[in-house]
């Protein structure tokens, strides 16, 4: 009762508010929306394209002015490529392709989705093109299947830059020809709209053009919009990290080096839990890059051997066979895919070389414990000198290693008493 008497008290102040408030709820809804920024470096992979459709996703579902894509890719996987397209063509929301900073390109893959953006940009000193398609599997491809692939990216591209009306001809040339261009011979060839020295001048130019998207055409307006940033997550940025083939490799060996130290160690359990961490994010990585998979079975023989060789001393054999599985293993092991993709021979050749240095080390220690006199027990009598203490015809008494002994010589020849004599044999306390 108390609460209603207070409400009836204030009634009027009530409807004051209410009155206020009612008028704002329009406004806040004409609010300009914003301009959504993606920033792609690196290559096109699962991760890029993932994270490029839940961007168009999150600006559809906040219905922003447009998505600006700032882009610098040598390119990608061909899958992953057209995930993006295929986002990219059906979203009611303009999609912008800033192929930025100065010094970037827009290669392969890249060529690709410049084109199929509704407006394409590029700042100077860029370069678009050489999207001729290279092998992506295990082993060579013969010539016919080679022209398939040659022929479904062209039409591929073609259909692309025809849906946004630039040049045809052009495109096709950036498959067949692989030619690159640079970003003002791209302007001159309707490849793209505009060149812009920074992200103010392309939301300036970009302002007031219109656009045709999937759900019909729409008129632009960036002046004065706010730029909403939309990063990648900290886990997709640790993911797309993984999928350069150098960071893969370099976590193999990490992976090997420590599964090698808990066999060498164990118990020490560090070596065993690094290693196993390491070889997992590697085979995580492997799976978003194309590898060759023979490679990775000589290079798990290297490992067997190393293993093997921990275990039954071999003087090296096992050692010198091991580093030779791991150097062709690991040449073979992106051999055949685009070049972004490989593996660099310099990281190649530093980690054999380490590793076959670390295990030539550890095998040559090995050899010289096995050869090192032993310093206790019974062996390590054997060629020691003495005094015989007594006339040894053969059998007699000697003096050696501080203690007295019960001996025999070995030819059976007599030893008089004082004359030095060496040991070499024991057998029970003679």
């Amino acid at each position: 009762m108390l609460f209603l008497k207070r409400i009836k008290n204030n009634l009027p102040i009530l409807l004051l508010l209410l009155f206020i408030i009612l008028p704002i709820k329009p406004t806040l809804a004409q609010t300009p929306s914003a301009i959504y920024l993606l920033t792609v470096e690196g290559t096109i992979n699962p991760i890029t394209a993932q994270y490029i459709v839940d961007g168009i996703t999150e600006a559809e579902n906040n219905q922003v002015e447009c998505i600006i894509i700032q882009m610098d890719t040598p390119g990608g996987l061909d899958n992953s490529m057209r995930k993006i397209i295929k986002e990219m063509l059906n979203t009611p929301i303009p999609v912008i392709i800033y192929v930025a900073p100065q010094g970037a390109r827009a290669a392969s893959a890249g060529a690709f989705i410049t084109l199929a953006a509704n407006i394409a940009a590029m700042a100077p000193g860029t370069n678009i093109g050489a999207a001729h398609p290279v092998a992506m599997g295990e082993g060579q491809i013969d010539e016919e299947t080679k022209s398939k692939i040659v022929n479904d990216a062209s039409a591929y591209i073609k259909s692309i830059a025809g849906r946004r009306n630039r040049n045809v001809e052009i495109a096709e040339k950036f498959v067949r020809e692989s030619i690159s261009i640079t970003e003002q011979e791209a302007l001159e060839n309707n490849i793209i709209e505009f060149v812009a020295d920074s992200m103010d001048d392309l939301i300036f130019m970009i302002d007031g053009v219109k656009v045709t998207t999937s759900q019909g055409d729409k008129k632009l307006t960036t002046e004065g919009k706010e730029i909403i940033e939309y990063n990648m997550s900290v886990t997709d940025l640790f993911l797309h990290t993984l999928t350069d083939p150098n960071i893969a490799y370099i976590l193999l060996f990490l992976g090997m080096y420590g599964i090698l130290g808990e066999f060498s160690n164990p118990g020490a359990l560090f070596p065993g839990i690094f290693g196993s961490i390491c070889l997992i994010l590697a085979f995580v990585s492997f799976q978003m890059i194309p590898i060759n998979f023979a490679g990775i079975i000589l290079i798990v023989a290297g490992l067997i051997l190393f293993i093997v060789e921990i275990y039954t001393p071999t003087f090296g054999i096992l050692t010198m066979g091991g580093i030779a599985s791991l150097t062709l293993g690991s040449f073979m092991l992106t051999k055949d895919l685009a070049p972004f993709l490989q593996v660099s021979s310099g990281v190649i050749i530093t980690m054999i070389v380490a590793t076959g240095i670390f295990f030539i080390f550890a095998v040559t220690k090995g050899m010289k414990i096995q050869w090192r006199k032993p310093i206790s027990g019974k062996e390590s009598m054997t060629g020691m000198v003495g005094t015989a203490r007594t006339v040894l015809n053969p059998d007699g008494q000697v003096f050696i290693h501080g203690e007295t002994w019960q001996a025999v010589t070995s030819n059976g020849t007599p030893i008089k008493k004082g004359e030095k004599v060496v040991d070499i044999s024991l057998e029970g306390l003679r």
